[in-house]
């Protein structure tokens, strides 16, 4: 772990530290929305760099009362909105803040990236790419979008093993907040993060990585923006691979686990309306043989499916099983285009594999709550890590995700008996979404809770990136 000198409030220190980084959703471009959302942090004036409040890089200005998240849930507390040009400026900003926070893509569902005092987008920072072929890791700019930096890899003849759902989310947050893809063999994004490179709280300029930082560096990848800004991240890449995509209908649910082990990705979509799962979206390997016409007792979509019912399949990634790029294929949506519903809320929570057929038979019980403010339910299978915070540390997980309507009235009282249905299995929940769970809860749940609070304290000791849900899940 290594540091540049306490410097930074004139500038003075070494900012070409090399990759290593850490911190809470970092500034990518926007991630569309119906254009009534303008108004919204990670809209598309984002990525003129106007942010809705006409900041360009290197400027500030006032949040005002209109700056929200994706969902447009969340109203920022923020007093200004800041989008440096270099490190050494972030850096000054980040030294002479009281409070403050980065924010990215806004696709975060509760108050997580929120803050009384100042946010940061580090969208204006350089844009630097820097591939090494040898160690076989990528170094980007926190800011960076996957879909962008999946097109540049490809291009290189390099892939990254997973993506999520979407491809519009930054790096920096994704990592942050422990988002994952699908895939039993496949850890989460953050398990592909071998270095990092942050901004502390006193405006120093930090550097971690995998190899030498060991079982601290475990406890800074999902760090929830607690422990710094992050500037850039050093992720592992492998070769290129072309991916098959079919969806397939109606599935039993005794074939979960059949259907999970069944391809290099799988997704199981639902709503709670009848005993049997309604899509599978498998994702194969090219090289993989073809899924057999009468596939675990499942029929094939005829024509290119939405998870979202209602919603233009056009919005998605090809499917019919024409083979393509790994990364026009493993997210379920196309960069560019509008993700899931666009209108909506998120819930999400991480159960033991070993223990997905107990924990969904529990939620029967409050099916007919589940189903009329649901737009759908995705089952998807994550493998283990040792990363302090993640939901997936030290067990394979089902990951129960819930989209719901946009009506917090309506949605939190369901989200409040799906966690009473869970909690027998130890639920953990996505860092960035909707849930309620008791923080005594929470903290059982994660075994290395005390060791990240350590961590916390001893990074930020005045609790200059703190928030109002960081206090409550982690006291000082």
């Amino acid at each position: 772990m290594t540091g540049s000198p306490n410097d930074a409030r004139t500038g003075t220190g070494n900012a070409a530290v090399a990759q290593r980084l850490d911190s809470d959703p970092a500034e990518a471009d926007a991630v569309p929305r119906p254009p009534a959302a303008d108004d919204r942090t990670g809209s598309a004036d984002d990525r003129t760099g106007t942010g809705g409040e006409g900041i360009g890089a290197g400027g500030s200005a006032p949040v005002g009362p209109a700056r929200r998240n994706w969902a447009g849930n969340v109203r920022y507390a923020a007093r200004r909105y800041h989008r440096p040009a270099t490190v050494d400026e972030l850096r000054r900003l980040v030294a002479g803040a009281e409070r403050v926070r980065a924010v990215g893509t806004g696709h975060s569902f509760n108050r997580l990236g929120d803050t009384t005092g100042d946010l940061v987008s580090l969208a204006g920072l350089p844009a630097t790419f820097q591939l090494d072929r040898d160690r076989c890791t990528v170094t980007v700019p926190a800011a960076t979008r996957y879909g962008d930096l999946a097109a540049r890899l490809h291009a290189q003849g390099y892939a990254l093993a997973n993506l999520a759902s979407l491809p519009h989310i930054s790096v920096a947050g994704a990592v942050a907040t422990g988002t994952h893809g699908s895939g039993e063999t496949i850890g989460s994004l953050a398990s592909a993060v071998a270095g990092l490179e942050l901004v502390t709280a006193d405006g120093d300029l930090l550097t971690v990585d995998r190899a030498s930082d060991g079982d601290p560096f475990a406890g800074m990848v999902v760090s929830l923006g607690a422990l710094g800004v992050v500037t850039r991240v050093t992720l592992d890449v492998v070769p290129a691979f072309d991916i098959r995509q079919h969806v397939r209908l109606d599935l039993s649910r005794a074939d979960l686990d059949a259907a999970f082990a069944s391809a290099y990705s799988v997704s199981v979509f639902t709503d709670w309306r009848a005993p049997r799962l309604r899509e599978v979206w498998v994702k194969q390997r090219a090289e993989a043989a073809p899924l057999p016409a009468d596939w675990l007792g499942t029929t094939a979509a005829d024509a290119p499916r939405h998870p979202v019912l209602g919603m233009p399949p056009q919005n998605c990634t090809p499917q019919l099983g024409v083979p393509g790029p790994w990364h026009e294929r493993l997210p379920h949506f196309r960069l560019g285009f509008t993700p899931s519903s666009g209108e909506e809320l998120q819930s999400e929570y991480h159960v033991p594999r070993a223990v997905a057929a107990e924990a969904l038979a529990a939620l029967d019980a409050v099916a007919d709550l589940i189903a009329p403010v649901l737009k759908v339910c995705e089952l998807r299978a994550v493998a283990a890590d040792r990363l302090w915070l993640s939901p997936h540390y030290d067990r394979d997980s089902l990951a129960i995700h819930f989209t719901w309507v946009a009506d917090a009235a309506a949605v939190l009282p369901v989200v409040a008996a799906v966690e009473e249905r869970l909690a027998p299995f130890a639920p953990r929940p996505h860092w960035s979404k909707v849930f309620g769970l008791a923080p005594s809860a929470v903290a059982a749940s994660h075994p290395r809770y005390a060791d990240f609070l350590g961590l916390l304290r001893r990074l930020d000791s005045a609790g200059k990136f703190r928030t109002d849900l960081l206090d409550r899940y982690f006291p000082r």
